[in-house]
């Protein structure tokens, strides 16, 4: 499956900003999808996730209340609503896709479930 993420760009903080990703192929509903991001000089982590329904979401706790991931199984497109953005989340912002049978709250989080990613979209929050 290939990933392709939009929606990235500058804002100010306070603001909002959307993030779609989408996904090639038509198998798009057996993945559960998550989002990472990057910040120079350290380590992607775990944003927010949701199962291939869009039953269950999961969020860092950085990013919990202030986020919304969902998802439109009919569009193959996985969505992250930023509100109440902060100078930390800048960064570039990666969707992935977890193709694995292993999922839920012990797996969700970690980068090794996902086997496909995105080229990455650049989120820079000013002040």
């Amino acid at each position: 499956v290939q990933l392709q993420a939009f929606g990235g760009g500058l804002v100010q903080a306070g603001g909002s900003l959307g993030l779609s990703c989408a996904a090639s192929g038509r198998t798009f509903s057996s993945y559960n999808m998550g989002w990472f991001r990057q910040a120079p000089g350290k380590e992607r982590e775990f944003v927010a996730a949701v199962s291939r329904s869009g039953g269950m979401t999961y969020y860092a706790d950085s990013v919990n209340g202030r986020f919304t991931i969902s998802r439109d199984n009919a569009k193959n497109t996985v969505y992250l609503q930023m509100n109440s953005l902060k100078l930390d989340d800048t960064a570039t912002y990666y969707c992935a896709a977890a193709t694995g049978p292993r999922w839920g709250s012990d797996y969700a989080y970690i980068k090794s479930s996902y086997a496909y990613w995105g080229q990455g979209t650049q989120v820079t929050v000013s002040s």
